[in-house]
């Protein structure tokens, strides 16, 4: 019960870090700052943040198959695959392509290098993709509320 416990609190702080940052830091360090500027420092907070996603992602995942272990040990289950387990590995790959494949191809288009899609068109599907992943990452707090209340 503790595990369940920690697990909800830990994805709802996820989703409080995403909120915080692509919905109050960001915008407003364009509120305050020169474009170029604001842009570099968005840049730096949602590579941080990126790395914290991958830190509650495998933690997250950890305990999520510690739990799903245990119900199928214990005769609760006879799967090991969770919808909790897809929301936690589908927000892991959104956090890793955002990072490490969405993030260098904004910064080659931004510097002048030849990409596929324009720098505006990367960056709405980069924030697409992270709203989606904010999106998972809530159902997932809001799904193990929901278990530790039942």
């Amino acid at each position: 019960m503790k595990l369940l416990r920690f697990q909800s609190w830990l994805a709802a702080t996820w989703t409080g870090v995403m909120l915080a940052v692509g919905g109050l830091a960001a915008p407003s360090l364009f509120m305050v700052l020169e474009r170029e500027l604001a842009g570099k420092a968005a840049g730096r907070i949602f590579t941080l943040e990126a790395k914290l996603s991958l830190a509650f992602a495998m933690v997250l995942f950890v305990i999520e198959r510690r739990r799903v272990r245990d119900l199928a040990e214990s005769g609760q289950t006879t799967t090991v695959m969770t919808g909790n387990l897809l929301i936690i590995l589908g927000a892991l790959f959104l956090a890793i392509f955002g990072e490490f494949v969405m993030h260098p191809m904004m910064e080659a288009a931004k510097a002048g290098q030849p990409t596929n899609l324009s720098f505006g068109a990367l960056h709405g599907l980069s924030s697409a993709l992270y709203w989606l992943r904010a999106v998972l990452v809530g159902c997932l707090a809001w799904r193990l509320t929901a278990n530790r209340a039942a």
